[in-house]
């Protein structure tokens, strides 16, 4: 007599036989994210040092620490360097809000100081930064120019300041023809409306300082010639 397989009996066959590379399928998953749990842990932390540094460096720039501020922008640029080359292999963690705020504080910082010490501007390539990074450290750097120009119209530095308000004034004009999706430029928008308000702020602030100069040099001059009227 023969024997007849149950239907169902090789249902389990097939079944197990199915699963055979499960582990190792989900062992190969595990190691692969392991590995990307670790260069994200190792990204924030060196995120965090490049703000740090970019920090620093910008307090130093406006100090007239100089040198100082370079050597902390060299350091910050080596920790962009690792940063960057430790989610080389990871494109959604490169592209991560972390990851490219920590390059927009890089560039912003560098931005910065150069137009501070006079020195050419860099450009994305030079700093290894995306371009929306760039364009938005370009523009958070004109609220370090206002404290720049606040600081100089109190040392009565004015032709100076009103140079610093022109290059304000350049950069918005870039920046308000940047006219793309959020998506390409990581919310650029909202950093040139924050840019609009600044210039504007300053624009008021250093007019009111060139009034009250004209007025005193007008008193002066008045006071001089009563002086000079009893004298004679």
């Amino acid at each position: 007599m023969c024997t007849k397989t149950e239907p169902l009996d090789s249902e389990n066959n097939h079944r197990e036989e199915g699963v055979d590379n499960l582990d190792a399928i989900a062992e190969r998953i595990r190691a692969n994210l392991e590995a990307k749990n670790t260069a994200r842990d190792e990204v924030l932390r060196r995120s965090r040092t490049l703000i740090r540094d970019c920090s620093l460096a910008i307090r130093a720039t406006h100090r007239g620490e100089f040198d100082e501020a370079a050597e902390l922008l060299a350091a910050a640029r080596a920790a962009a360097e690792e940063m960057v080359n430790g989610v080389r292999e990871y494109p959604d963690l490169y592209y991560a809000g972390y990851t490219q705020d920590a390059l927009k504080e890089f560039a912003e910082a560098c931005i910065t100081h150069a137009l501070i010490t006079g020195k050419p501007l860099p450009d994305p390539a030079e700093l290894g930064v995306e371009d929306a990074a760039y364009l938005n450290g370009l523009g958070e750097a004109v609220g370090e120019l206002r404290r720049y120009v606040l600081d100089i119209i109190r040392h009565d530095r004015l032709e100076r300041a009103e140079r610093i308000l022109q290059i304000m004034d350049d950069i918005y004009g870039v920046l308000v023809t940047m006219d793309f999706p959020s998506a390409l430029t990581s919310g650029l928008r909202r950093t040139t409306d924050m840019v609009r308000g600044v210039l504007e702020r300053t624009r008021g602030d250093l007019t009111m300082a060139m009034r009250q100069e004209r007025l005193s040099a007008a008193l002066k001059e008045a006071e001089a010639r009563l002086n000079h009227g009893t004298e004679a």
